[in-house]
């Protein structure tokens, strides 16, 4: 039986165009990612620390990131905080940068539901520890309708700010399910 031209140039080019429009759990997962405003607010931020620390920071040296904390309690954290911190880090890992992972470190204290807690006068001592060049730092602030986040570079032997970003988020639905206390 022979078939018509068009049809046999439609079975020939149908698994190549359905090859063609399949895409990969990643790419979608990755495109739905960075389609988030609050994913996409803190990589922001991460790319303008990025750009301000070109040429400040030595390429072997690590970086170590601290919780982002509640500016009204310097010592509580949320998830917001918790995950502003994480996806920073990441962004900056993604940027070339060395970060150190300090949950994985036993010598730093870690507070329950808190994260990596540092105070001023730990900075130095935890990131000279671990050999750190720089500690990213931050802290947010609520109020009815937005959270303002304040991020910053600081070098530990100086205490001087190499890199600072702020920015605001609208406190929607799901930011405000990530300041519950838990």
């Amino acid at each position: 039986m022979r078939f018509p031209t068009s049809f046999r140039f439609l079975a020939l080019a149908l698994p190549l165009f359905l090859g063609g429009c399949a895409s990969t759990r990643e790419d979608t997962d990755y495109s739905s990612v960075s389609a988030n405003a609050f994913v996409a607010a803190n990589y922001r931020a991460a790319d303008a620390l990025a750009a301000q620390l070109k040429g400040k920071l030595a390429e072997d040296k690590p970086l170590i990131m601290a919780t982002v904390v509640n500016i009204d309690a310097l010592e509580q954290t949320s998830m917001l905080g918790r995950l502003v911190s994480e996806q920073i880090s990441t962004r900056m890992a993604q940027n070339g940068m060395k970060m150190l992972e300090m949950k994985l470190r036993n010598s730093v204290y870690l507070k329950r539901n808190g994260g990596e807690l540092m105070l001023t006068r730990e900075i130095g001592d935890v990131a000279s520890t671990h050999n750190a060049q720089a500690v990213v730092v931050g802290s947010y602030a609520e109020t009815r309708d937005t959270i303002f986040i304040n991020m910053k570079v600081i070098q530990p032997t100086t205490n001087l700010v190499l890199a600072g970003h702020d920015f605001v988020l609208a406190k929607g639905g799901t930011i405000r399910s990530m300041l519950q206390p838990y």
